[in-house]
């Protein structure tokens, strides 16, 4: 989402065309919507002639950059597939954002093998442990950053520290929230409630450089608890999944609720604009993608089902990132403690 006010810069964004369950496609659309309503300069990356059918379906071949790659990663693959296929779209994606040749890199493929191949070929910032993923929920009254969402499953408390400030980072590049209030994930509003690990992060976060507000339960998620929300990147992706199923399934019960009947219908009429806009609000791929934050340079993550919408968001997304150096901006201000981790409580 891009709620901030970002500098307008021309920076040229890397696409994974073959990564996604509509690839290429739908990427190739997406792209292509990219480059051509909103000024982009796109490199997509993928097999040569796979894509360029599809940019000439478009219309654009010859007008967009495509960068051969032998190879890809399938969405049922993960980390040990990004390594070894060297020339697979998102390990020359990587490459090219890495030899400054691309300022962004945007992918829909396999979550696992995207924040392998960027990790290794691209490299953490300094002082970063290990990377996270942050997406931007449509909550009340303003939206909020929910970090790690799938990046890092087994954190140490000094990596959810970290987490916080790379996301009050973000938040404040992003939402624009000056004094972003922080809060960890856990099962109880209590510092003692929680698993271990929610705990000693407690602990952490609580002597850490950030406006930390404490616990916040699951169902505060929605209701702006706080601005940064930090949880561990197997809880955070399964309470993401889930609400997006949740979001489908009401805005389609309400839906069907209005429409199942003519006087319904037309009791509806006044209200079909707000309606779509609730929709929209709702759905992910308005938002485009899920920012990587932690790495020396600029990767977005789409949903692996992403049509054409989501990637084209996705590329804004990415291009806004890459302005702004929201990705090192917080490095600077970790402390020596926030790398280590303090004596079981």
């Amino acid at each position: 989402m891009r709620q901030g006010r970002m500098p307008e810069q021309r920076v040229r964004v890397a696409v994974d065309a073959m990564g996604g369950d509509h690839a290429p496609a739908e990427i190739v659309a997406g792209a292509v919507a990219a480059a051509r309503d909103h000024g982009l300069e796109i490199v997509l990356v993928g097999k040569e002639p796979e894509v360029r059918r599809l940019l000439t379906i478009h219309g654009v071949d010859g007008q967009v950059e495509v960068v051969p790659a032998d190879q890809e990663v399938r969405m049922h693959e993960g980390a040990l597939s990004a390594w070894r296929r060297t020339r697979s779209s998102v390990a020359i994606g990587c490459e090219l954002v890495r030899s400054g040749q691309a300022q962004a890199l945007v992918s829909a493929g396999s979550t696992s093998a995207v924040v392998a191949a960027a990790t290794r070929r691209l490299g953490t910032a300094p002082g970063v442990l290990r990377p996270a993923i942050a997406v931007i929920l449509p909550t009340r009254p303003s939206p909020m950053v929910l970090l790690d969402v799938g990046a890092t499953a087994d954190p140490s408390p000094a990596m959810l520290v970290q987490f916080a400030l790379l996301g009050t980072a973000y938040a404040g590049a992003t939402l624009g929230v000056a004094d972003p209030r922080v809060g960890l994930l856990s099962i109880g509003a209590e510092p003692e409630k929680g698993n271990r690990l929610a705990r000693r992060a407690h602990a952490h976060l609580a002597a850490a450089p950030v406006r930390f507000v404490g616990n916040v339960e699951g169902g505060d998620l929605l209701a702006g608890a706080a601005d940064v929300v930090v949880t561990d990147g197997f809880t955070g992706n399964v309470v993401l999944k889930s609400l997006e199923g949740a979001l489908r399934f009401a805005v389609t019960e309400i839906r069907d609720a209005l429409t199942a009947h003519p006087v319904a219908r037309l009791a509806a009429l006044p209200h079909r604009g707000r309606l779509r806009r609730l929709a929209s609000r709702f759905d992910p791929d308005t938002y485009g993608g899920a920012a990587l934050l932690g790495l020396s340079q600029t990767v977005v993550i789409v949903h692996g089902a992403a049509r054409a919408r989501a990637v084209t968001n996705a590329c804004l997304l990415a291009r806004d990132l890459a302005g702004t150096g929201v990705v090192t901006q917080p490095l600077a201000e970790l402390r020596p403690a926030a790398g280590q981790d303090p004596p079981d409580t």
